[in-house]
């Protein structure tokens, strides 16, 4: 695990596994984490980490309900958890769904938890809307596409975009929910990366806006090649994990 500062009040916190992104932020006395590490002694050690660094969390939320963007519960067990409203429905209707998930992958790469995951008291978000961080608003815009739920999160003071598990170095779109859903997201996030400084992904590397701009773009030329049968991987996403992402893709529309 490895842990970045973007600002005086902006931590990412980067897993080993997946490379998995969370990201505390501050906004004077008050603080929230947003995603989470992914290994057992990642999260262990978060809390230590975080208040080293002067960020005692508030609340917790996550951009999406895939399990391994929930896991900052098993850190924070008594906080509440944020989540659009889309996002609590998927939770909702499928109930255990992001437990089992999370036990068939501990037990595909040998992980042992030392606590389950119990998702608690999860609050829902009107997305589109915001949420308050001490005394400025973090904007929610809907980014479905990747899954049938999520959020993006804005912090326009601060130039920083948290867009959950799109516009990564590291994966190629990875569709399932619909390609309109997809391309719509990369639609509505487009101003958004001209008014940022800095966009965290859900999986890679924080990027600046320039980078991100660039990476937008081929992932719409990828979706392009995709909707017309064709394989065009972005270079250097062109790995054989992603060439397999792809094949679900293409199988999944």
């Amino acid at each position: 695990m490895r842990a970045v500062a973007i600002s005086p009040d902006v931590l990412v916190v980067t897993s080993a596994f997946w490379q998995t992104n969370a990201i505390a932020l501050r906004s004077g006395e008050e603080a929230l984490l947003i995603d989470s590490p992914y290994l057992p002694d990642e999260l262990d050690a978060l809390p230590g980490v975080l208040g080293a660094a002067g960020f005692e969390p508030d609340g917790l939320l996550a951009t999406h309900a895939d399990f391994d963007h929930l896991l900052g519960r098993i850190a924070y067990p008594g906080m509440a958890l944020g989540l659009a409203e889309s996002s609590a429905e998927r939770l909702r209707g499928s109930p255990g769904q992001a437990q089992r998930e999370l036990r068939q992958y501990d037990d595909e790469f040998y992980i042992e938890r030392p606590v389950p995951l119990a998702l608690g008291q999860v609050q829902p978000l009107p997305v589109p809307g915001s949420v308050e961080i001490g005394d400025r608003e973090l904007e929610l815009y809907p980014a479905e596409g990747h899954t049938v739920d999520g959020m993006a999160i804005f912090d326009r003071d601060r130039g920083l975009l948290i867009v959950g598990d799109y516009l990564s170095n590291l994966e190629i779109p990875w569709i399932h929910g619909t390609l309109a859903d997809y391309r719509a997201t990369l639609a509505r996030l487009a101003p958004l990366l001209e008014a940022a400084e800095t966009v965290v992904p859900g999986h890679g590397s924080p990027n600046d806006r320039d980078t991100t701009l660039r990476i937008l773009d081929e992932d719409v030329d990828y979706l392009d090649a995709l909707e017309a049968g064709r394989q065009r991987l972005p270079k250097g996403r062109d790995t054989k994990a992603q060439k397999g992402i792809h094949a679900e893709n293409a199988e999944r529309l």
